[in-house]
């Protein structure tokens, strides 16, 4: 395994790897202890993922293509999560929506539930999920981040295919 740590407008992330897949992407409430400058952030699945946040935040990047690893999650957690990854950029949906795409329209609350387990933070979008009454709701990094991320692709929309 290998681990960095990415700066990004709205905090610290914690990058994890392994082989060539990026395992996790976690947003972290403050700055890491460790030194920013890792050894591992030269690990060319790391420097990818790196450099499209890096294009994401600066509006250049509407869809991720780096590789996932999804080791961890029950198949419904998959199912969601991979729902999450067809909302488009700039987009919402509500956890109905995400409910209803997967087949499971009574399973509202357990989408929410997987979608704050979402170990791929802004790659896998769940910030893009919102109540059905359109506000924000539940995002386990800080419903000033989705906001702020909402806004972010609200901005760079259409500013690329």
């Amino acid at each position: 395994m290998h681990k960095t740590y990415y700066k990004s407008p709205i905090g610290y992330a914690e990058i994890t790897a392994s082989g060539d897949a990026i395992v996790s992407v976690n947003v972290l409430d403050r700055a890491p202890k460790k030194s920013l400058q890792s050894a591992d952030a030269q690990v060319p699945i790391l420097k990818k993922c790196m450099q499209e946040l890096d294009e994401y935040f600066r509006g250049e990047r509407q869809h991720f293509s780096v590789k996932l690893e999804r080791q961890e999650g029950t198949d419904f957690q998959q199912k969601v999560w991979k729902a999450l990854e067809k909302i488009s950029f700039g987009k919402t949906s509500s956890y109905l929506d995400v409910a209803q795409k997967i087949g499971n329209a009574k399973a509202v609350r357990a989408v929410g539930a997987a979608n704050g387990k979402n170990p791929h933070w802004i790659i896998v979008p769940c910030h893009r999920v919102i109540g059905k009454n359109k506000k924000l709701v539940g995002y386990s990094s800080g419903l000033w981040r989705k906001e702020w991320l909402l806004d972010h692709e609200k901005k760079f929309l259409g500013a690329q295919a």
